[in-house]
Formats: structure tokens, sequence, C-alpha cells
């Protein structure tokens, strides 16, 4: 299940669920599929990044703690725009 989290101007986080994959694969469950990832878009350099793992349980964490303080769409921005640095995915339509 792919559910929209944010979206600005200038980006658009969805959160990946896989709690439906992990219920019919028990036995090969990992973390991953249990927590599922995010999908960050960079809109303006048409990039996207995938996390997952301990990458994505990081970004959740940090993501609480910026919550926590009401921040601004700028503030929010600001702080994706450090993952986009890691994105080499350009974006294709489809």
């Amino acid at each position: 299940m792919q559910t929209m989290i944010y979206d600005s101007d200038a980006f658009c986080v969805f959160q990946l669920d896989w709690a439906d994959r992990v219920m019919e694969k028990r036995s090969e469950s990992s973390d991953t599929e249990r927590h599922g990832g995010f999908e960050i878009v960079d809109k303006f350099a048409r990039k996207e990044i995938f996390i997952d793992g301990p990458v994505a349980d990081g970004f959740r964490e940090r993501v609480q703690n910026l919550m926590a303080n009401s921040p601004t769409t700028d503030d929010i921005d600001e702080f994706l725009d450090g993952f986009s640095a890691l994105s080499r995915q350009n974006l294709h339509a489809h």
C-alpha cells in the first residue's frame, strides 16, 4: 500500500507499507517488509529516492522529531532536501 504523507511545491513523500505482503510471506519476512519504506520525490530536480530498512527507520524517527516542533513547509522542504542529494534516479513519465 502506498500513502502520500507530504506534498509541497518542491517535494512529495510516499510511505510504502508491505504489511499485506508480510502476511503472505511470513517465513520470509524481514524488518524492511514489516516496516515498509519511503519514496521521496524532488519535484524541481525531477529525481526520486527510495529508502527502506534502517535508513527508513532513521528517517521516520527524524520526521517525528521534526514534527514535534511544528515545522513550516520550508522547514520540512529543507529537511527533505538533505535526502534528495542521495538520489541518482531520474523521474520518468509513464
